[in-house]
C-alpha cells in the first residue's frame, strides 16, 4: 500500500487571482503538471545503506511510528521493512468537535544487498524515529571440488 494522500477538489481554485484564471481553468485541458501531482509520491520509508568489510549499516527514517509497529524481515540478501502507521487528530472547541481525522495504513520498503546477511548476528535499534540496522555479512563458504568416481 502506498502513501495516503488527501484529495482536495478545490485546491486549484484557491490559487486563482482573477476571473481570467477561472476562465482559463474551465476552457483549457488540465496541464501535465497537474497530472504529475496526481501520481503516487516516493515511499515514506527513507533509508541510507552503508557497507564496510564485515557488515551493512542501514539507517531508516520511520517518524511517528511505535517500535512495536515496525517489522524487519531478512531472507538471504533481501531485507524487508514494514511499518504500521496510526494517526489520530481531533480539534475541539469546548465540547464541540470541529474536525476529527484518523487514518491507518501500512508502509513497506524492500531492497537487496550484495551479500547474504547473517541473521543470527543482525541487530536493530530504534530511537527518535530512526531505525538503525547492523546486518553482518554471512561468511563465504569455501568452494569444494568433488572427485569423480
Amino acid at each position: 500500500m502506498a502513501n495516503i494522500t488527501r484529495f482536495d477538489p478545490f485546491g486549484d481554485l484557491a490559487r486563482f487571482d482573477a476571473f481570467r484564471d477561472l476562465e482559463d481553468f474551465l476552457w483549457r485541458p488540465p496541464s501535465l503538471r497537474s497530472l504529475w501531482r496526481a501520481l503516487p509520491q516516493e515511499p515514506e520509508i527513507r533509508l541510507d545503506v552503508a557497507e564496510d568489510d564485515t557488515a551493512y549499516h542501514v539507517k531508516v527514517d520511520v517518524p511517528g511510528v511505535k517500535k512495536e509497529d515496525i517489522k524487519v524481515s531478512i531472507d538471504g540478501n533481501r531485507v524487508g521493512i514494514s511499518a504500521e502507521v496510526k494517526k489520530e487528530k481531533e480539534e475541539k472547541k469546548g465540547e464541540t468537535v470541529l474536525r476529527s481525522e484518523r487514518y491507518y495504513g501500512k508502509q513497506f520498503r524492500g531492497f537487496s544487498l550484495g551479500h547474504d546477511v547473517d541473521q543470527a548476528k543482525a541487530e536493530a535499534k530504534y530511537e527518535d524515529g530512526v531505525l538503525q540496522l547492523t546486518l553482518p555479512k554471512k561468511e563465504a563458504t569455501s568452494a569444494t571440488q568433488l572427485t569423480i568416481k
